[in-house]
């Protein structure tokens, strides 16, 4: 199978029309795949879905969410649904790369806790270090150690669920896993976020993320490229033909 006969679902969890279609075309960049070879579905304009839906796919994608926690059930109708879909995904093997929020829904598809930060949280361009058994990963495998990644999260995973493997983290939290035996990886950074989308990003949400102004320009100064992280979206398509 070829890169350009892949079709991917991006679960999308964006309100504003410009995030979206920037999160869209991330997605299809770092992955090497045309934006022809995405369907998306945004739960905010379809908050009820059948998890069967993912079964015409080759994989999914699920990206983060700036407008929505999955600690708040009541305010977001979608979430039920977007964990059965997940839970369906390991159910049937169907290959997942889920990156933030994605990574914190599947964490509570797996039974796992998130727990949110009111301050010191996450943000700008960290450090990610690898566990030992990121070198067996077909996604990690070529990471070097440490490398920088997109951060920027006031929520979390304190510790990871039973049957996760640990590939990353930072001193605040676990930072990428795969599921024992299946083809689903959660990432709590952001491979699909550049600088220069950082750098936009954090400007849209600068109140949600930032202190002020100042706070705000501190974090984009020290805003660094990372390439590394940006190759794995890549390296997930990679694995996908591998195993075709």
């Amino acid at each position: 199978m070829s890169r350009d006969k892949l079709k991917f679902l991006l679960v999308q969890i964006r309100d504003l029309e410009q995030v979206r279609l920037e999160e869209l075309q991330s997605f299809a960049q770092f992955s090497d795949i045309s934006l022809n070879n995405i369907d998306v579905l945004n739960v905010f304009d379809t908050p009820q879905f059948d998890a069967q839906i993912v079964e015409k796919y080759d994989a999914v994608f699920v990206g983060g969410a700036s407008e929505a926690s999955v600690l708040e059930p009541e305010n977001y109708p979608f979430l039920n649904d977007a964990v059965n879909l997940l839970q369906h995904c390991l159910k049937i093997e169907k290959p997942v790369f889920a990156s933030c929020f994605g990574f914190q829904l599947a964490v509570v598809a797996l039974g796992g806790e998130i727990v949110r930060d009111e301050r010191d949280f996450e943000i700008g361009t960290l450090p990610i270090s690898l566990t030992p058994e990121a070198a067996q990963d077909p996604i990690l495998k070529h990471a070097p150690n440490p490398f920088l990644a997109v951060s920027v999260h006031r929520e979390r995973a304190p510790t990871l669920p039973d049957n996760c493997t640990l590939l990353a983290y930072t001193d605040a939290c676990p930072h990428a896993f795969k599921v024992d035996g299946k083809p689903f990886w959660g990432f709590q950074f952001h491979p699909e976020v550049d600088k220069k989308v950082l750098v936009e990003r954090l400007t849209v949400f600068s109140e949600k993320y930032t202190e002020n102004s100042e706070h705000l320009k501190r974090v984009l100064t020290n805003a660094q490229e990372t390439p590394e992280s940006n190759d794995l979206p890549r390296m997930f398509v990679d694995f996908l033909l591998e195993q075709a």
